[in-house]
């Protein structure tokens, strides 16, 4: 994938942010301390990650773990030429959980770590990999024997690459 690089928008925080328009980010986001979210908690970011689906970004696969977020997703045009911004995407899912988790759990404070790890994916290959990732973090993690058993990972029924 060639790339002007006067394309590429750069940020920093503690971590580096890279945007690209028309770009599939991995994104991984992590609770604040190591916080477990409840079984109750996970479906109320499981159910937020599908919100926007289609409406703002497309979601490839995601799976909630009982302390992380991994996202398989691209943003979309909002309008000509201009793409919804990640940064604005993350702030939103993570400022409604953060609003709600404590609804369906007992837990003061804060939820999330204030950054994400997001990674442009560059190809098919990458795109794979991270799919898998996502795919065997629940069996890697002793929370399931198989995705397909997991509650809180989602796969596109249609997954295709724009």
């Amino acid at each position: 994938m060639e790339v002007d690089p006067s394309e590429v928008k750069r940020y920093y925080r503690r971590l580096p942010h890279w945007e690209l328009n028309g770009a599939i980010y991995f994104i991984t986001f992590n609770t604040w301390e190591k916080l477990e979210l409840t079984p109750e908690a996970r479906k109320v970011v499981f159910t937020a990650c599908l919100f926007f689906h289609d409406k703002r970004y497309k979601m490839f696969t995601f799976v909630v773990m009982p302390d992380h977020v991994h996202l398989l997703m691209q943003p979309l045009q909002k309008e000509k030429g201009d793409y919804w911004p990640l940064a604005s995407i993350m702030h939103s899912l993570k400022s409604y959980t953060h609003k709600e988790i404590p609804k369906v759990m007992t837990h003061i404070g804060r939820v999330w770590q204030p950054e994400r790890y997001d990674r442009i994916v560059r190809d098919e290959q990458e795109f794979q990999q991270f799919w898998k990732y996502i795919l065997e973090n629940p069996i890697k993690a002793n929370l399931s024997d198989t995705c397909e058993n997991y509650p809180y990972l989602w796969i596109n029924p249609e997954p295709k690459i724009n």
